[in-house]
């Protein structure tokens, strides 16, 4: 069986002053401080979430 490929994703923005969605995107992520990493497993919708608040994340790394 093959292995599940991985994400580790970092919070660079802060939610403040953002709009609701894309704060519950960040909590959806496993997210809500800044420089917070968190290991999510690469799928589709977890690379729409990261496209939707691109600019408060960044992918550090892929396994």
């Amino acid at each position: 069986m093959a292995e599940k490929k991985t994400l580790v994703v970092k919070q660079i923005g802060s939610p403040i002053r953002r709009e609701k969605n894309q704060r519950a995107t960040l909590v959806g992520l496993g997210l809500n401080k800044l420089h917070r990493e968190r290991t999510l497993e690469d799928t589709p919708s977890v690379r729409g979430m990261i496209a939707s608040v691109n600019h408060l994340v960044r992918v550090v790394g892929e396994a």
